[in-house]
C-alpha cells in the first residue's frame, strides 16, 4: 500500500441519509473494479477511474465524430501513410510545461516499447517532432489510428514525470487532463484534484475550463450491497455499473437520477484456443449451441442487456444485421445438435455419469471471471447449461490484475469477460496475429481480412471487409458472444451530469454541486 501524504482531507464527517456531512468540494464516485495501474502504457484496462488524468490528441463528440483535442487539426497524406498533427499551443502538462510535439513523440515511443497493446499504434515507421507539429509515418496505411488517438492509451504523458520517475510513473502519473493525481490507497480509492490550468475543454461541453469540484475520489467497492448502501446514504454521489437488481429501487428514491447507455462492446465467453480441448471447431460450436442467452439477460441482468450472437454490437461501426441474423440462426440453443457435434469430435458419455469423455478423460474446463457479483450469477447459469450437453465447468474468480497478467501467458482455459471499443478494429485486437492475448486464436484467412481492413482508408469498403471477417468468426466460433449490456449509472446531489456513449465515459467538465 502506498499512501502519498497530504492529499486527503483531514476529516470527513459521517454522511447522513440526505447526503449532508460530505465534503462539499469532493465528488465521490463508486466503482466495481479498481484499475491495476494509472500508467496506461502498462495496462489493458482504462475507464473513468484512470483516464481523466490524460487528455488526447483527438476526441469523440457526442455523435461519435472524431474531432480535435490536443491536436487543433490533423492531415492525412493521400496514400494514408503520413499523419501530421498541429498541437494546441495553449495546452500544458500538469508540470506547467507546454504540450509539444517532442513530448508527444516521447510518449508514443514509450507506448511502443512498453504496452501489451502496442498494435493500437499500427505499423509506425518513424515519428518526427517539429515544435508544435508532429508527423507520424507508417509503413502502410493505418485507418484505425484516429480512433486510437481518442483513447487514453495513446495520450501524451508529462515528460517531467517520465524523466523523474521512469518505471514508477504509475505511482506519480501526470499528463494534460482535467484531473491531476492526488493519492492512491490500493484496494480502496484513487483521489484526483482539479487541474487549475485547464482551459482547453472539448467543443461539446459548456465549461471548457477548470472543473467545479476541488477533488474527485473514486472508491472501489466490489460488493453490490455495500456500494448501493453507500450511495443511498449520500456518501457517494455517482455510482457506476449499478447492479441490475437495484435499478428499480433506486428509481423510486427522491433526488436520485438514472442514466443509461448500451456498452460499446459485448460480454463473451472466450476460449483459450491453444488448449487441445478447444482446437476442434465442432467442440467450440457445440458449446455455443449449448448456451441460452435469455436466462442470462432476464435473470442475471434483470433485462438490462440485449442478447447478442455476432461479434459486434449495434453501438460499434461495422455492425451487420446480416451477420447477427446468420449467427442467431446458427447458434440458437440446440442441446441435441450440441451433443451430436461433441460425439462427432470424439466426446461421448460412455459411463453414464452425464459428462462426456474422450480417451478416458472427462470434458471439464475452468472459466475465469472477475469478482463482480453479476458476472458470478452469469457464470453459474452457464455452468448449468453446459452440464446439460455433458461438459463440466469449474468456476474461478480472479482479481483483475491477475487476469490481466496471466491470460497473455495462456494459463486459463476460458474467460468470461467483455471488451469495449469504438472501432471495428477491436476484432484485430482480439484475434490479430500477436494481439490475441485473451483467446490465443490465429488464422491466416482472418489475419488477411483484418489487415486489409486496417489498410483500407475508404470507410465503406472497410466496413464490407469487416463483415467478411465477422462471418468467418461466426463459422469458426473461437468465442461465444453473449450480450451487450446496458451500462446504468446513478447520481445524486449534482447538476450537469452527462456521459459520452462513444467513449463510455462521464463528462466531468460540466458537473457541479447542487
Amino acid at each position: 500500500m502506498v499512501i502519498l501524504a497530504g492529499c486527503t482531507p483531514k476529516s470527513n464527517e459521517q454522511s447522513s441519509g440526505n447526503g449532508e456531512g460530505k465534503s462539499r468540494n469532493t465528488l465521490v464516485i463508486s466503482s466495481v473494479r479498481e484499475p491495476d495501474t494509472i500508467d496506461v502504457h502498462k495496462t489493458t484496462w482504462v475507464d473513468d477511474s484512470n483516464a481523466h488524468i490524460y487528455d488526447t490528441l483527438l476526441r469523440r463528440d457526442l455523435d461519435g465524430n472524431i474531432i480535435p483535442g490536443l491536436a487543433e487539426k490533423y492531415e492525412i497524406s493521400k496514400d494514408g501513410k503520413v499523419w501530421t498533427f498541429y498541437l494546441d499551443k495553449n495546452a500544458k502538462f500538469h508540470s506547467g510545461e507546454p504540450v509539444t510535439a517532442e513530448a508527444v513523440k516521447m510518449s508514443f515511443e514509450r507506448f511502443l516499447q512498453h504496452s501489451a497493446i502496442k498494435f493500437l499504434a499500427g505499423p509506425v515507421d518513424k515519428i518526427e517532432a517539429h515544435a508544435q507539429k508532429l508527423m507520424v509515418y507508417f509503413t502502410e496505411p493505418f485507418a484505425p489510428f484516429a480512433s486510437g488517438l481518442t483513447t487514453a492509451y495513446l495520450a501524451p504523458m508529462d515528460p517531467k514525470s517520465l524523466d523523474e520517475y521512469g518505471d514508477d510513473f504509475g505511482e506519480h502519473p501526470a499528463a494534460a487532463g482535467i484531473f491531476k493525481f492526488g493519492e492512491r490507497i490500493r484496494g480502496s480509492s484513487i483521489t484526483y484534484t482539479k487541474n487549475d490550468d485547464y482551459n482547453w475543454g472539448p467543443s461539446f461541453v459548456d465549461n471548457k475550463g477548470v472543473p467545479d469540484f476541488d477533488k474527485y475520489e473514486f472508491r472501489f467497492i466490489a460488493d453490490d450491497d455495500t456500494r448501493v448502501l453507500e450511495f443511498k446514504k449520500g456518501t457517494t454521489q455517482i455510482m457506476t455499473r449499478v447492479p441490475p437488481n437495484y435499478i428499480k429501487d433506486l428509481e423510486t428514491i427522491e433526488g436520485v437520477k438514472i442514466d443509461s447507455m448500451y456498452d460499446q462492446g459485448i460480454t463473451y465467453l472466450g476460449f483459450n484456443n491453444k488448449k487441445p480441448m478447444f482446437q476442434d471447431k465442432r467442440v467450440r460450436q457445440a458449446i455455443a449451441l449449448g448456451i441460452d442467452r435469455e436466462p442470462l439477460v432476464e435473470f442475471a441482468l434483470e433485462g438490462y442487456a440485449k442478447p447478442l450472437f455476432g461479434p459486434l454490437p449495434q453501438t460499434i461501426p461495422g455492425y451487420s444485421e446480416k451477420v447477427e441474423e446468420e449467427a442467431k440462426q446458427k447458434y440458437t440453443k440446440n442441446v441435441e445438435k450440441a451433443k451430436s457435434l461433441l460425439a462427432e469430435s470424439g466426446w461421448k458419455d460412455s459411463n453414464g455419469d452425464g459428462i462426456v469423455e474422450k480417451d478416458g478423460k472427462p470434458f471439464s474446463f475452468e472459466i475465469w471471471l472477475s469478482d463482480e457479483p453479476v458476472m458470478q450469477r452469469i457464470v453459474q447459469i452457464l455452468q448449468g447449461q453446459l452440464k446439460d450437453i455433458g461438459i463440466k465447468v469449474n468456476i474461478s474468480v480472479q482479481e483483475a490484475a491477475a487476469m490481466a497478467a496471466n491470460t497473455p501467458k495462456g494459463l486459463h482455459d476460458a474467460i468470461l469477460v467483455g471488451y469495449g471499443w469504438s472501432d471495428p478494429d477491436v476484432l484485430y485486437m482480439l484475434f490479430g496475429k500477436g494481439s490475441s492475448i485473451r483467446m490465443h486464436y490465429e488464422s491466416e484467412k482472418l489475419q488477411s481480412l483484418l489487415t486489409k481492413a486496417r489498410q483500407t482508408m475508404d470507410n465503406e469498403e472497410r466496413m464490407k471487409i469487416y463483415e467478411q471477417a465477422q462471418q468467418f468468426l461466426v463459422e469458426e466460433s473461437p468465442w461465444v458472444p453473449l450480450f451487450v449490456r446496458e451500462n446504468v449509472t446513478a447520481y445524486r446531489d449534482i447538476d450537469g451530469f452527462k456521459q459520452n456513449p462513444y467513449t463510455q465515459s462521464i463528462i466531468f467538465n460540466d458537473i457541479t454541486s447542487k
